[in-house]
């Protein structure tokens, strides 16, 4: 007859036996988060990658990864590189946070202090020029600290403390690494340099997490010879400017990307890594692109119209991300950084202005909330361009000056819509928006109703 005393132990035995296998259940839910590589190019309209429909250039990388990831086919920046920048490092609207044209203010914390808060070893490479600069006025150019102060424990930059004149970004490149400027080189190629910092510090953080913010310094002009243009054999080609080496930038561009796929995969490291690929703002507007459907596509960097503010948006993570699919919700610059967040596991904090929503619902195939518009606040505070506001979904778009079109079908932005029966709900729905945005000069919030 057994015991009260065995009864207890066999009791106390299972009690400690079901309360192991909880915990091992438990620990065996939690998700390690994902290392997280962003890399935007710079002046790269979607018109450029074969995924997307060019015919003047090849981009075999980048379509592979679409073929095995998410493209996204309504993705758009803010016209100009500043005010991408500023959004996308942000998640906010460039009326809350954009003061000056080259210039990240100092308040702002971005998607680095987060993602460093919660743990990831973080890391920017390639182009920067956010310590402030407007006109001939320069302040904080000294400064070597400031990608420290926004999250990114290292660096590797091009445009930091020294400005353009001083130094290109391709051959015998002007780069600082972590505060020190690397020996000028005329055999030197910016991007090759700024490619083997980011390779090594994922070899050196492989333990993960890790987020990579990169910036590339390709395609923006001068369009100059790279290593793999004959041209670059001759020292005194090497900067020589002409549109006919835009091609072989384009290709370097999705080389680059090559090697990193190559790099992940051979440190196992794709598994667990978000990877996401864009551009800051549209072509340049001396290149002209041709589309396998016949069309010639002008590059419109600083417009508002699709030649300036829609770019490629690839996202892949193997293994997690959906296959070949082909996304057509709306996505803008404002929904990174919430995306990257709700990537690592971090909630948004509730005391911060975000404008953006996340689309990693879109990337792993799961239900998701499409948004209904787009808004964009454009004062781009350089140069000649103009300033506006609009507000658009994929095939309507309403500007704060009153015109209204059908992008869809007329995206130079020809010939403006009188609303009809059917489109006057869309363009009332439109002028609500822009009505309930704040911080909107009265001089370009002057929709007619």
């Amino acid at each position: 007859m057994m015991t009260l005393r065995n009864q207890l132990k066999i009791t106390s035995f299972a009690i400690i036996f079901f309360l192991s296998l909880s915990c091992k259940s438990v620990e065996e839910e939690k998700v390690t988060p994902p290392n997280i590589i962003l890399i935007m190019a710079d002046d790269m309209g979607y018109e450029c990658l074969s995924a997307y429909g060019s015919a003047s250039y090849h981009t075999p990388n980048l379509d592979k990864l679409a073929d095995e990831g998410v493209r996204f086919e309504h993705c758009y920046s803010q016209p100009l590189c500043t005010p991408s920048r500023v959004k996308i490092m942000t998640g906010k609207y460039n009326f809350r946070n954009y003061v000056a044209f080259g210039y990240l203010d100092t308040k702002e914390k971005t998607f680095g202090n987060y993602l460093q808060e919660a743990g990831y070893s973080t890391c920017v490479a390639g182009k920067w020029q956010l310590n402030g600069i407007s006109g001939e006025k320069r302040e904080g150019w000294d400064d070597l600290n400031r990608p420290h102060h926004f999250g990114f424990q290292e660096y590797c930059l091009w445009q930091l403390d020294r400005t353009k004149p001083e130094g290109e970004r391709y051959a015998n490149p002007l780069i600082n690494i972590n505060g020190t400027e690397i020996p000028r080189d005329d055999d030197n190629y910016g991007p090759d340099v700024i490619y083997n910092f980011v390779e090594d510090f994922i070899e050196r953080h492989k333990a993960g997490p890790f987020f990579v913010y990169y910036p590339m310094n390709l395609v923006h002009d001068p369009f100059v010879p790279t290593p793999d243009t004959k041209a670059w054999e001759d020292a005194t080609m090497r900067y020589e400017d002409d549109t006919t080496f835009f091609k072989d930038m384009v290709a370097y561009t999705d080389k680059i990307i090559g090697k990193l796929m190559q790099k992940l995969d051979n440190s196992g490291l794709a598994d667990n890594t978000l990877i996401l690929f864009t551009g800051d703002n549209g072509t340049h507007r001396k290149i002209l692109t041709k589309m396998t459907d016949g069309r010639i596509i002008k590059g419109e960097k600083g417009s508002m119209t699709d030649g300036g503010t829609r770019v490629p948006l690839i996202a892949y993570w193997k293994g997690q991300s959906q296959k070949g699919a082909v996304n057509t919700d709306l996505v803008d610059f404002s929904d990174f950084l919430p995306t990257l967040m709700d990537a690592a596991g971090i909630p948004l904090p509730e005391n911060e202005n975000f404008d953006g929503q996340s689309f990693l619902p879109q990337i792993l195939g799961k239900e998701t909330h499409p948004k209904e518009y787009i808004y964009m606040y454009y004062q781009p505070k350089w140069g000649k361009n103009i300033d506006g506001v609009f507000v658009r979904n994929q095939k309507f778009k309403l500007y704060g000056n009153g015109n209204f079109y059908d992008v869809e079908n007329d995206p130079l932005e020809e010939n403006p819509l009188v609303p009809d029966a059917q489109t006057q709900s869309t363009r009332d729905r439109f002028v609500e928006i822009l009505a309930d945005m704040p911080g909107i000069p009265s001089d370009i919030n002057n929709v007619n109703d």
